[in-house]
């Protein structure tokens, strides 16, 4: 039987910078693998969710594995919950979320990856204390860690289901429907989260955003009085002292096994990232563990 080996290089792309010559870095890189990939095999041009759509990688990644990202994507913070163990039931609201800076206004954002050197150490600290210090006043939470500034956020009502369908506190992440979409220019300042457009009369969704901004507002000052952010400001590094929210969804997509796609082909993984391990364990790909190598 023939293998196949499948490489999904993402966020490869770029724009031509000056300093090169006005290539892009990876026009001006050192590619003899890849070009050598090229020359011997056949190149094309795909969209994976429609022309003009630059999808993050959740929504690429399902496309290029042959699912329908229309039918099947329920939003990135389900498929990176799963993946990290939490639980998620219909009605409860799922988010992918990142630790970063606030000035004190609590509001002008000074970087959205604290500068990217959160350690997961720090990290996990920061996440103990918002679980045991923060509490809602109509719902419950889990928020966990998982690499670096990176982490996930359900949160549960306590009388009703919740309706992913809110907006972002990230104001560098917009929504089309359910697919998130990279703004190019954006106010560098945290959104209040509300019910999307279509949705402002869902009292789901208006009690999401109420509990999502709730949350926001709670953890920043439990972060803000933090001994771990007080040790990285004498240290002469950045605070991680608010929470940006994104990519909501209130239930786990239910994916065809990758099988019953393709004649019951097996497939294994190399994964590392939570979005992508979500991916695998929900479609049953295997995830080859090479931690010890």
């Amino acid at each position: 039987m023939k293998k196949i080996l499948y490489v999904v290089l993402d966020g490869l792309g770029d724009l031509p910078i000056k300093d090169l010559g006005d290539k892009t870095p990876l026009e001006a890189a050192l590619t003899p693998n890849m070009d050598r990939l090229a020359q011997k095999g056949k190149t094309g041009v795909v969209y994976p969710v429609g022309k003009g759509i630059a999808p993050e990688s959740d929504v690429a990644v399902i496309s290029l594995l042959g699912y329908d990202a229309h039918k099947y994507y329920t939003g990135r913070g389900p498929l990176e919950a799963f993946a990290e163990g939490v639980q998620i039931a219909d009605g409860n609201l799922a988010l992918r979320v990142n630790f970063a800076t606030v000035d004190a206004d609590g509001i002008t954002i000074k970087d959205r990856r604290v500068g990217r050197n959160l350690s997961t150490e720090e990290a996990t600290l920061l996440a103990k204390e918002i679980n045991s210090k923060v509490t809602l006043s109509g719902g419950t939470f889990e928020f966990k860690n998982t690499i670096g500034h990176r982490g996930v956020l359900v949160i549960r009502g306590m009388h009703s289901k919740l309706s992913g369908w809110v907006n972002n506190t990230d104001p560098a992440y917009d929504r089309e429907g359910v697919f998130g979409i990279a703004k190019e220019k954006f106010e560098n300042k945290v959104a209040q989260s509300s019910a999307m457009p279509g949705y402002e009369n869902s009292a789901e969704a208006k009690d999401g955003a109420n509990l999502l901004n709730e949350f926001t507002v709670k953890s920043h000052k439990v972060l803000n009085e933090s001994a771990i952010n007080k040790k990285r400001i004498s240290e002469g590094k950045l605070p991680a002292n608010i929470i940006l929210s994104r990519d909501a969804g209130d239930c786990i997509p239910k994916f065809p096994p990758i099988g019953t796609l393709f004649n019951n082909m097996k497939f294994g993984s190399f994964v590392q990232m939570p979005v992508e391990k979500g991916i695998a364990l929900l479609t049953k790909i295997e995830i080859i563990d090479r931690s010890e190598e």
